[in-house]
């Protein structure tokens, strides 16, 4: 999954929250690097991303993909199960989309000094531009897998393939619309079930 999922999947509490974001920032061992819990938040994310990996649905939505294009189709499938949560939000939250993206907004800027270096740079683009509220907008996922690409492109050339993701997301939209929808409420229960053991 990818930011706004693992914000959406995060408890009701700005270090849950932080901890959930910061899941994509921070590897290796997290003892004595944060509080109890924004590590939960951050052992969260790990265990969400776990789940989603081996999940069937997941895995059948990777086969829909060109097969160029299937070695990153993970990071393809993450981008567009954002765009069909922000989409269909109001079906997962009582909170108005904006309303959890500025508060998610307003928490990186109080705690800016505290995360790592690559939030921090990405931090102003993420704010400015309204990533995580613009990802209901289709277009808005291809200039998000454009970014991707040229990011991980400059290491890894064909990586830049990923761009072209955003073609395999329109011509399958609506089976994966379905199967993110189909998907979504069983990853849920999964970290309601389990939260205690995070």
């Amino acid at each position: 999954m990818n930011y706004l999922a693992h914000l959406y999947l995060a408890e009701d509490s700005d270090e849950s929250l932080l901890g959930n974001l910061l899941g994509d920032f921070v590897k290796g061992r997290l003892e004595n690097q944060y509080s109890p819990e924004i590590i939960k938040g951050i052992k969260t994310h790990r265990k969400v991303d776990s789940y989603t990996d081996a999940n069937a649905k997941f895995l059948e939505c990777k086969k829909l993909l060109t097969p160029e294009r299937r070695r990153f189709a993970g990071i393809i499938i993450d981008m567009s199960f954002d765009h069909f949560l922000a989409k269909n939000w109001s079906q997962y939250s009582n909170i108005e989309l904006s309303e959890f993206t500025n508060r998610v907004y307003a928490l990186l800027l109080e705690h800016e000094s505290t995360l790592p270096q690559k939030l921090r740079e990405r931090m102003p683009y993420m704010i400015g531009d309204d990533w995580l509220g613009s990802y209901k907008n289709i277009d808005t996922i291809g200039l998000a897998l454009n970014a991707i690409s040229r990011r991980l492109g400059s290491r890894f050339e064909r990586a830049r393939i990923i761009k072209y993701g955003i073609d395999d997301i329109k011509s399958n939209y609506e089976e994966l619309e379905q199967k993110f929808g189909e998907f979504f409420p069983e990853l849920v229960a999964f970290v309601e079930d389990n939260r205690k053991q995070f």
